[in-house]
């Protein structure tokens, strides 16, 4: 299956950050999140798994009890139910890859 970005969905969770869904299929999504500087997103938690790479910036990443900062390059693992949030320290953008898919996102 081809997803072509033109045709992506495209969501605004909140002021500042724009969601795409950029592929899914079987037990998997793919998102693009742009984030402005300064924006953050409060603690939740999920019941999908969730591995976010980050493609472009910085960002203050807390899960569970531990905060670091995460730049360009990096990725994190977020476990099924494990509570998280994030802050762009700059202009920002993730790649997050979730399984199940995000049916909350289509």
């Amino acid at each position: 299956m081809f997803f072509r970005n033109e045709e992506a969905l495209i969501r605004k969770p909140a002021e500042g950050v724009v969601l795409k869904v950029v592929s899914y299929g079987g037990g998997l999504m793919m998102t693009e999140v742009t984030f402005e500087k300064g924006v953050s997103l409060p603690v939740h938690a999920h019941v999908h798994e969730q591995i976010t790479y980050i493609a472009k910036g910085s960002f203050e990443f807390t899960l569970g009890e531990e905060t670091k900062v995460v730049k360009q390059g990096d990725s994190i693992y977020i476990p099924s139910n494990m509570p998280h949030s994030v802050t762009a320290l700059e202009d920002a953008v993730a790649v997050d890859a979730f399984t199940p898919q995000r049916e909350d996102f289509k």
